[in-house]
């Protein structure tokens, strides 16, 4: 029996009945202020369901059971804009007046126009040589958030005895920090090199790129013996991808085109522990 979960901050009942119209639904269940539930939907109608919920902003997931949180075993999820709000070597070089050159790359990194991560970050970290290491710690403190929701779903899977996997192509001066605030079990990021205080410009040891990213994920499952359907992956850009073809929920948050179009479900509107509404306890 295929369900239908829609999610907004704003939902309305016309625009949940509208949907559960076209998906045929056998029935509406509330589940809170901002999530319904439509019971025993078509499947066929996924196409036509996606388009509406586009369009009027909500987010939708198609399940064709609702799991135990407590059968999940791994949540894998990147770092820069998709726990937290920024992207930090962005943020790095608008304290060194450089954030126009980095961002460009970045951009186009996420959107998988320039197909070597490695070479991408290498060009922008590049970019970087010179920068004193106060300019990291006062992008932690004056501009690192987590976005909404992050904090309550790194928490609620860990009281499942969900393993937490934080992994970015981002640095471990920030993973390290985020994994000490939040109780992470494990990280993966980049070392950048710092010689007197300073930037090199250059990245220390092996790149974490879109494969070191899947090999992290594939190790803490099967440390832990987890089938796809016991692994969630969070990640918005195309460097995310590959370790997101190892999970059943494959979510792409606030992400771009090339990611919301091969992960199986997206959160565009809503916060990240949305995703909870998915299980049941």
């Amino acid at each position: 029996m295929t369900q239908l979960i829609l999610q907004a901050p704003d939902l309305r009942a016309p625009d949940t009945e509208k949907i559960a119209a076209i998906a045929q639904a056998g029935g509406i269940q509330n589940l809170n202020q901002t999530t319904v539930r439509l019971i025993d939907v078509d499947a066929a109608a996924r196409a036509e369901v996606a388009a509406l919920c586009e369009s009027l902003g909500i987010d939708h997931a198609f399940l064709d059971q609702i799991d135990r949180l407590t059968d999940c075993k791994v949540l894998a999820s990147d770092m820069d804009s998709t726990l937290i709000n920024i992207e930090c070597i962005d943020e790095i070089a608008d304290m060194a007046g450089r954030k126009a050159q980095v961002a460009a790359i970045t951009e186009a990194a996420m959107r998988g126009e320039i197909k070597d991560f490695s070479e991408s970050l290498r060009r922008r970290v590049s970019l970087l040589e010179g920068v004193g290491v106060e300019a990291l710690e006062r992008v932690y403190q004056e501009r690192l958030q987590l976005n909404p929701g992050a904090e309550n779903l790194i928490q609620t899977t860990k009281r499942a005895g969900i393993r937490t996997l934080l992994v970015s192509g981002g640095f471990t001066f920030f993973t390290q920090r985020l994994q000490e605030r939040l109780g992470l079990d494990e990280t993966r990021a980049n070392t950048l090199e710092i010689v007197d205080g300073k930037l090199t410009g250059r990245v220390l040891g092996e790149i974490v790129d879109g494969a070191a990213k899947a090999r992290a994920v594939k190790a803490m499952a099967d440390a832990v013996d987890a089938a796809p359907r016991q692994i969630l992956a969070l990640g918005d850009g195309a460097n995310d991808l590959e370790m997101m073809s190892h999970a059943h929920y494959s979510i792409a948050y606030r992400a771009k085109p090339v990611v919301r179009a091969q992960a199986r479900y997206a959160l565009n509107v809503s916060p990240l522990d949305s995703v909870l509404n998915w299980f049941r306890a």
